[in-house]
This record gives structure tokens, C-alpha cells and sequence, in this order.
């Protein structure tokens, strides 16, 4: 079985309880997720099976759209409310200046990890340093924060914030942190409440199965249709021979990319050219 399938995450379940359910429905072990959505977030979740696993590090760089509700006056260790508190505080910042603030975090910029991720340094996750009470420096990366804004009303309880935003974000970011950043441009402190991931790439939340429909070993997209979004190029004879052993071809098809299948229509790889040598050469061997 090769394939992927795009499940809609229930909350309380880590990516890794997904995959190995996956897994089991479908009699393998060559499972892998394209994404980690934490166990309080809900929504997509892109599994690939046998074969489609090759494709993880392509789907996972795709494009993000998430849901998320935002609390802002609370400080956990986690940056969600499932953490610990660590402080509370008393806010003062109006709809007009939360919108402006958001507006401004449309942009590329160098995010600070949360201490509980699966992040390495030094080949340790995150949240063992965290776990084990041991102080690390949490590294950064950049981020894209493509388009992000306020979908709710802005409710004020007992001194917090509560709000719901959406926003599309590049592949890494964390929007735990993305929210903790926001709370620190509007001089407070927040966390983030909920989470449902709504878009990842071309898979949307209503096209995702869920696990109780994942029990009945739905019909999974084969990987020619996950890869439709190329160029496709049926081939046999010779120019097979020369894909199945990994060799360049000449850029006769004017691609920049371009994923050969043969005529099952089961996919060889997908070829990309190369501006230097002028030809096209293997991007990813998928041998279907």
C-alpha cells in the first residue's frame, strides 16, 4: 500500500499516536507524518504510507493554515495552557491596537523555539533539557508569517484577553511562539488556548478523513495524484531503463520540474533541472 492520506487530528492524540493507528489499518510500518500538530490542536495531519514516505520532507515544507485562540495575561512554560503557569497579569490593550499589532507581525522574522518541542541541540530534544529542569539556550529560526488576522471578537474576562486568529504561516513555526510573540508586541504576556489546523499544502481540513472513518481503510490518494500539482510525463522503453537507475536525462519536456510514472501510471521519480549541467537529474526516486 503506497499513498497518502489526510487525517483529521481529534484532540488528546500526539502525531505519533496517528501514525501508529495508520499503521495498523493498513498493515505497515513504513508510516511517517509530514507536520507534528501537538495533542491539545486539532485538523489536518498528512500521513504518507509505504512508498509516499519518501515524500515527507516535500509535504512538510508546504504552506500552513492554522486557527488558533489566543489568551493573553497568562504565562506558562509551555506556551500553551496546557503548561504550568508561571505568572498571571492584569491586561490593558484595545481591539484597534491588537489589530495593528497584528498586522505588523506579517513578515519574516527570527522565532525562538518553546522549550517543549522535539527541537535537537546537542542531539537532545527540548523537552528533555526541560523535563530534566537543565537550562539550554533556546535556538531561533526563520519564519514567514504570510497573513494573519483577528476572525473573533475581542472578549475581556477578569482582567485577560481572549481573541481567535487565523493566519498562513512557512513550514517551522510554532504558532505557540507566534502568539507569545504577539502578547510580547502588545507589552503583556499570552498563551495560546486551542489550535486547529485548517490547510496544509492542497490538503484541506474537509477533505480529511476521521479516525473513526480511518477504521474503515478509506481509499488513500495515490502518490500521482499528491504529486497532480507537477508536470506528469508517462514514459517506457529506454527513458524508463534510464530513470530506474537514477541516470540524467535531457530537458526535451521544458520543465523545471517534472515526475515521470510509467504505464501503470505508477510513479518512477520526480526529476528537476539542473541550471548548471543543463539537464534534468533526480530529485527524488520513488521506484512505485
Amino acid at each position: 500500500m503506497n499513498g497518502v492520506i489526510a487525517i483529521n487530528k481529534e484532540k488528546g492524540y500526539t502525531s505519533r499516536d496517528i501514525v501508529n493507528i495508520v499503521g495498523k489499518v493498513y498493515h505497515t510500518k513504513k508510516v511517517g507524518h509530514t507536520g507534528t500538530l501537538d495533542p491539545m490542536a486539532t485538523g489536518v495531519l498528512v500521513v504518507c504510507v509505504g512508498k509516499a514516505t519518501k515524500l515527507v520532507s516535500l509535504l512538510t515544507a508546504t504552506e500552513k493554515e492554522y486557527v488558533a485562540d489566543v489568551l493573553l495575561g497568562v504565562e506558562t512554560d509551555s506556551l500553551d495552557t496546557d503548561g504550568n503557569v508561571l505568572r498571571e497579569e492584569n491586561v490593558d490593550c484595545d481591539q484597534t491596537r491588537i489589530d495593528q499589532v497584528l498586522k505588523s507581525m506579517k513578515k519574516t522574522y527570527l522565532q525562538e523555539v518553546p522549550k517543549y518541542s522535539a527541537v535537537k541541540v546537542k542531539g537532545k530534544k527540548l523537552y528533555e533539557y526541560a523535563r530534566s529542569n537543565q537550562e539550554v539556550k533556546l535556538p531561533k529560526k526563520e519564519v514567514t508569517i504570510y497573513d494573519l488576522e483577528r476572525i473573533s471578537d475581542v472578549f475581556y474576562e477578569n482582567g485577560k484577553i481572549r481573541f481567535q486568529i487565523r493566519c498562513k504561516v512557512s513550514k517551522g513555526t510554532y504558532i505557540r511562539s507566534l502568539i507569545r510573540d504577539i502578547a510580547h508586541e502588545l507589552g503583556t504576556i499570552g498563551v495560546m488556548s486551542g489550535l486547529c489546523r485548517t490547510k496544509q499544502g492542497e490538503f484541506e481540513l474537509k477533505d480529511c478523513v476521521s479516525l473513526e472513518q480511518l477504521k474503515e481503510q478509506p481509499t488513500i490518494q495515490s502518490i500521482a495524484h499528491v504529486l497532480s500539482i507537477y508536470p506528469q510525463k508517462v514514459v517506457d522503453g529506454k527513458e524508463e531503463e534510464m530513470i530506474l537507475n537514477g541516470r540524467k536525462l535531457s530537458n526535451r519536456y521544458n520543465e523545471k520540474t517534472i515526475v515521470f510514472l510509467n504505464k501503470d501510471h505508477h510513479v518512477l521519480g520526480i526529476y528537476q533541472f539542473d541550471e548548471e549541467e543543463q539537464m534534468m537529474v533526480p530529485w527524488k526516486m520513488i521506484l512505485e
